[in-house]
């Protein structure tokens, strides 16, 4: 049975404290009442000991919770008993910990949103979104199988996206870690070879910058450390803010070519959630606050509200969108047309599988294209160090 710490004043008004064993909350301050006591608080002694350390979990683990959870409530078992079954099956001790307290919390009356709410660094806010919507939609088994879908396809999606970039990140890392070992390690051992060419004025200028750059490659790599060490700091510090998640998710926008790819996925994302709720019959506006919290960027869930306060004002979902430039003409032509025809909630899932095909597509070529060029960039680089560097001892040879 868990053990819970409580304070409380006695008859006298005396502050009291103490642990005591108890099914949930509400049994614990029924027993304290029973026995003369007034409870000011009470909370599980392993909330107090490990919440703090509660840590994100994969994106597998949990699309198999949200499934699993979806599939035992359609077999009718509650969902008290449902939690303990993936309570008790569970090996991870951290999610097991989360599920083991969101139990509690529903056994002593919150609801199963509420619950999940208390740890969001592991539900996710689109997921607890999606949960009270079903909850109160009464499609619980539904929304549950709907955030497993979404939770697995952007943990495939993630895995997809790592896998694609692995081969130009590997080259990439090869080629500063040759370059480095031969501007450090190699090319100094050249410097006193030459002395005499570049003491007569006669050293190709190639090789006056390659051993310009040698000489000084130990500051630039002690400099760039600091650069990098500075602006890790200032990332973690000011880009937790919401003036900087603001600026680091506009910028992600922008980047050449990969900026398009990134925000066509979390389009995507949108549409389909959109969708999802929209089928389920989840009004549109709480329709859009869920969705919103979906796309996972700053900009675009700002234009979203702005659209959703449109909408509460009387416009269609077509205009708002349209007008906040942030998402394809093409798509806000889709949802005008599909207003108009009473088919939302199938053309926003069909432009999600559409736009997720042609993000594919983009990010297929981007990488093919990254592949060539790392490859030539490296080529250009050793053949500028070996000219640099044959090129004195060709004259030497000569003379």
């Amino acid at each position: 049975m868990p053990e819970y710490r409580y304070v409380a004043r006695n008859e006298i008004g005396a502050k009291v404290d103490g642990t005591l064993d108890a099914a949930n909350e509400a049994e614990a301050a029924a027993m304290l009442s029973t026995g003369g006591l007034f409870p000011l608080s009470i909370a599980p002694v392993m909330q107090q000991v490990v919440t703090g350390r509660v840590r994100r979990v994969s994106g597998e683990l949990l699309a198999a919770f949200y499934a699993q959870l979806a599939d035992l409530l359609h077999g009718g078992v509650p969902l008290l008993r449902s939690l303990k079954i993936l309570q008790d099956q569970t090996s991870n001790t951290n999610f097991k910990f989360v599920l083991d307290n969101v139990y509690r919390r529903v056994e002593s009356g919150e609801t199963l949103a509420e619950a999940m709410a208390r740890y969001q660094i592991v539900f996710g806010e689109m997921g607890i979104q999606m949960v009270r919507a079903g909850s109160e939609g009464g499609f619980l088994e539904e929304s549950l199988s709907h955030v497993a879908a979404h939770t697995a396809a952007q943990d495939d999606l993630r895995g997809r996206i790592i896998g694609a970039l692995v081969y130009p990140v590997i080259l990439f890392v090869f080629f500063v870690f040759v370059v480095t070992i031969v501007m450090v390690f190699i090319v100094p051992n050249f410097s006193g070879l030459f002395s005499d060419l570049r003491n007569r004025g006669e050293l190709p200028q190639m090789t006056e910058w390659l051993l310009f750059f040698s000489e000084r490659t130990k500051y630039i790599l002690a400099v760039l450390a600091v650069i990098i060490f500075a602006v890790t700091v200032w990332y973690r510090t000011w880009g937790i803010t919401d003036r900087g998640q603001l600026f680091f998710d506009g910028l992600k926008l922008r980047f050449p070519v990969a900026g398009k790819v990134y925000e066509g996925f979390a389009i995507s994302r949108f549409c389909h959630v959109l969708g999802t709720l929209l089928k389920n019959g989840v009004p549109i506006v709480k329709s859009l606050e869920i969705a919103g919290d979906a796309i996972g960027n700053r900009v675009l869930l700002n234009a979203i509200q702005m659209v959703s306060e449109k909408i509460s004002s009387g416009a269609r979902l077509a205009v708002p969108l349209a007008e906040s430039g942030c998402f394809p003409i093409s798509l806000t032509e889709m949802i005008a047309i599909a207003e108009e025809s009473n088919t939302l909630d199938s053309v926003l899932i069909s432009a999600s599988v559409a736009l997720e095909k042609r993000n594919w597509r983009a990010l297929d070529l981007a990488v093919k294209f990254i592949e060539p060029i790392m490859l030539i960039l490296l080529g250009v680089v050793v053949l500028f160090l070996v000219l640099a560097l044959m090129l004195p001892v060709f004259n030497m040879a000569q003379v």
